[in-house]
């Protein structure tokens, strides 16, 4: 292999596994093993972003204490895998060193952010098109099966158009160079069309949050802009998506599952109660939920999925106990702590400063979306948010030079 090309095959690695994450999780997890052996064998290019290090090192650690003390070590497995995810704080960083490496990953997020969009689109086409022949109310005949883009869920594919819209509007926003904005514009209008058609409102909401820091940041009248789009689709109620937007304080009946969500977190307050320390245990939420469920609630239990939590802060709490929660709260709030400190200190014109502040649009986003789904428990988005995470210091590391 020629010299050159050695040397940057840990950028190429580390940049195909973070944008494959939204297309193909299989892929991404090649590109990370490549991505580490590339950064292991070249001189000079590992490093680790050491702010992190504390947080990460107590969720493995008090994971693997709860794995050990649940008494269900085998069920629990499939957690311990998810630890390969962390690599990528490792790989990207080490091997993205410049802020324009940084645009460039983020240009891979919009394009395949656009491309499983547009897929999305399509199958929401076909869904439309199939409840019109069964003469089915769309509303109820699209909830249980909505569009998945490439992955295999809605909420997967929501949570990655949620965090790519969020890097694309602090590019189109926040950027001082004006080449690739136009079809930029044209990636984020099919992302957010992605995010729309999925049809989750804990992404909406989580979207929506991350939007409004970036509109203030820009002009904070133009924060006025989220409001007025929601508005606009609880009136127009196109596919009734305005329905399900209302639902969030009307649900219609047990179809919406607000009631469930209700249930789960009082289910996880007790398991917290019994389990302060270790959980239930990795994967246990699903089997022991039932032994939780409060006395005074009514069964049947409302419709759902109760395997987990749906909430990032009652399930890793009730499944691993409160100090893998510190953890997962010290990483984000490390996470957002360093980048605004780092925005603060960097000059106006600096390109870093629309990467930082996509990255807090991002952990905000994804901390307000968490308290509705498990969105860390999911591989292909904890893949795109820690390569977002270790796109972050990389700015903060960067060379001052303009991208």
């Amino acid at each position: 292999m020629p010299s050159s090309l050695r040397e940057k095959a840990p950028l190429y690695f580390a940049a195909a596994a973070a944008i494959t994450a939204v297309v193909s999780i299989v892929a991404s997890e090649v590109f990370l093993g490549a991505g580490l052996l590339a950064v292991l064998f070249t001189t000079g290019k590992s490093r680790w972003p050491s702010a992190l290090t504390a947080p990460v090192a107590l969720w493995i650690s008090w994971t693997l204490l709860s794995l050990a003390a649940s008494g269900h070590a085998r069920s629990g497995l499939p957690q311990v895998k998810k630890f390969i995810w962390f690599a990528m704080l490792f790989v990207v960083f080490s091997a993205v060193r410049k802020l324009s490496e940084v645009r460039g990953i983020v240009l891979g997020w919009a394009l395949a952010a656009a491309l499983s969009a547009a897929w999305g689109l399509e199958q929401f086409v076909r869904k439309y098109h199939e409840a019109k022949v069964l003469q089915r109310d769309f509303y109820n005949y699209y909830l249980p099966s909505r569009i998945t883009g490439f992955m295999a869920h809605w909420m997967t594919l929501s949570g990655h158009m949620m965090m790519a819209l969020m890097l694309i509007g602090a590019l189109l926003l926040l950027s001082h160079q004006t080449r690739n904005k136009w079809w930029l514009a044209i990636a984020g209008f099919l992302a957010a069309l992605g995010l729309l058609g999925a049809d989750v409102r804990s992404m909406w909401g989580g979207a929506a949050a991350g939007a409004i820091y970036l509109l203030w940041l820009r002009n904070r009248w133009l924060v006025a802009i989220v409001p007025v789009l929601a508005g606009l689709v609880i009136v127009v109620n196109p596919y009734k998506f305005g329905d399900r937007m209302v639902s969030i304080v009307r649900p219609h009946g047990d179809t919406d599952s607000n009631e469930h969500r209700v249930v789960l977190r009082r289910i996880g307050w007790e398991m917290i109660k019994a389990h302060p320390l270790l959980g239930v245990g990795p994967e246990q939420v699903g089997p022991q939920h039932e032994r939780y469920i409060p006395p005074d609630v009514a069964r049947p239990l409302p419709t759902g999925y109760y395997d987990h939590l749906h909430n990032i802060y009652y399930h890793f709490a009730a499944e691993r106990g409160l100090p893998a929660l510190a953890a997962l709260l010290w990483l984000f709030f490390r996470a957002l702590y360093d980048f605004a400190r780092g925005v603060r200190r960097l000059p106006a014109n600096s390109e870093a400063r629309w990467i930082l502040h996509g990255t807090i649009a991002v952990i905000i986003a994804f901390m307000c979306g968490g308290y509705f789904e498990v969105n860390f428990g999911d591989s292909e988005v904890q893949a795109m948010f820690l390569a977002i995470i270790a796109c972050g210091y990389s700015a903060l590391n960067a060379s001052p030079d303009p991208a």
